[in-house]
């Protein structure tokens, strides 16, 4: 049985693309954000094309399902809202929008969406505009616009994903702050052991100082794990120096 297709997502559409690399790098950029169906129409070196895999730089499952059509019209042919990515186009009367607003409306409106990206080198041409709904531009320097085709692809992926949810990775599991009880027992600790140090004195200022030291201590938010640790390095100090080790 067929893998079931997710039609929420927007389909990838890139039109004569022209090195191998690039397709792979724009297949990274995709599934870096979520998205795996790729469609590639009329690709000059054909397909598979064996330089697009180390490219992928792992997003293989996006490559395999990649698939080819002679036309940008057979390539859209199930898609209702089809996005061109590109300059606006004299002679060519659409909606333009920003990859946000594009974004915005893919999750918005019903039916399959495609983003439709052009070859490396000269973009999509007029007849491929005309069969888009909106045309999507990047606001850029106008004195520099020069984004390759994987950079394209990743701009308007990250915008959708910005408005799918998407779990975010993390570095490490955060732990729960510690319960007060727990706290409460090591800002104890800690003062006992300064105590017979003359710590608080003088006497008159022994309630401010235990005040400061509690809001210093409380400020972190620590966690229970942080918090055995500082109590067990607490009872290494009020031990004392150990003997030194014979075998040391």
């Amino acid at each position: 049985m067929p893998a079931k297709i997710d039609t929420a997502k927007p389909v990838i559409v890139l039109v004569r693309p022209q090195l191998g690399e690039n397709i792979g790098k724009a297949a990274r950029a995709m599934l870096n954000f979520g998205l795996v169906e790729l469609r590639l129409v009329s690709p000059r070196d054909g397909w598979p094309n064996p330089s697009a895999g180390p490219a992928a730089a792992g997003a293989d499952v996006v490559l395999e399902k990649a698939a080819v059509h002679e036309t940008l019209a057979d390539a859209v042919a199930d898609c209702a809202n089809v996005y061109a990515t590109t300059v606006r186009k004299r002679g060519v009367t659409k909606p333009v929008l920003t990859p946000e607003e594009a974004a915005r409306a893919v999750h918005s409106e019903p039916g399959r969406s495609a983003y439709v990206f052009g070859p490396e080198r000269s973009g999509l041409e007029t007849d491929d505009v005309a069969l888009a709904r909106a045309i999507v531009t990047v606001p850029i320097n106008p004195e520099f616009g020069s984004l390759n085709l994987a950079q394209a692809v990743i701009l308007l992926a990250y915008e959708w994903s910005k408005h799918a949810a998407l779990e975010q990775p993390t570095v490490e599991e955060l732990l729960p702050p510690a319960p007060q009880e727990e706290l409460e027992g090591m800002i104890v600790q800690l003062e006992n052991l300064l105590q017979p140090t003359g710590y608080f004195r003088p006497e008159s200022r022994a309630a401010a100082t235990r005040r400061t030291l509690r809001n210093m201590l409380t400020k972190p938010g620590w966690n229970h794990l942080e918090v055995r640790t500082m109590r067990g390095v607490l009872s290494a100090l009020g031990k004392g120096p150990r003997d030194p080790d014979p075998k040391g």
